[in-house]
């Protein structure tokens, strides 16, 4: 049976979900065992720790990831719902805008309004979006730091390469 943290992940987070993380005893067994020890084996012990160790963390901030994951999409689910509905709903909206100006209009004059209101709003959003791309930007810094970078390692290639040269003209 593998070790685990503590009882309450034996099945996970407690709730019966998720993989068992392993653990680093805190005591051995066989305590005598360890005051006779090498070096060495205490090293080769330490790395074993380190290395489960390691391999816990990563396997815990796994499983959490995950699950936080779950919920993240679930709740983003209600809000495509939502906005869908309230998409829906505005057709609604724009047929009430239309009956209210009929009131005072004869209807194909409402409804004609009702359109150029929502041709012209959405005229609006689409300059307003225009607008705001064309602010965007090619990421310069980056493209700086690649360009430095690249640079950098020719020049190291480069001087390694005559280093090698050299090296092999002297012999």
């Amino acid at each position: 049976m593998r070790r685990v943290s503590s009882p309450k992940n034996l099945s996970g987070d407690g709730a019966g979900s998720g993989p068992a993380v392993p653990y680093l005893p805190l005591s051995s067994d066989d305590a005598t065992a360890q005051q006779d020890a090498s070096l060495g084996t205490l090293v080769k012990d330490a790395a074993t720790h380190v290395s489960t160790l390691v391999r816990a963390e990563v396997e815990l901030i796994k499983s959490e990831t995950a699950r936080e994951a779950k919920k993240a999409f679930k709740g983003s689910l209600f809000f495509i719902v939502a906005g869908v509905v309230a998409l829906y709903s505005s057709f609604f909206f724009f047929f009430f805008l239309g009956e209210l100006i009929a009131e005072w209009l004869p209807r194909w004059a409402a409804f004609g309004i009702v359109f150029l209101l929502m041709l012209l709003t959405a005229g609006l959003a689409a300059f307003a979006g225009w607008r705001k791309w064309k602010r965007v930007r090619a990421p310069q810094r980056s493209i700086e730091s690649l360009k430095d970078t690249a640079d950098v390692l020719r020049h190291r290639r480069g001087s390694t390469a005559e280093d090698t040269a050299g090296s092999v003209a002297t012999r």
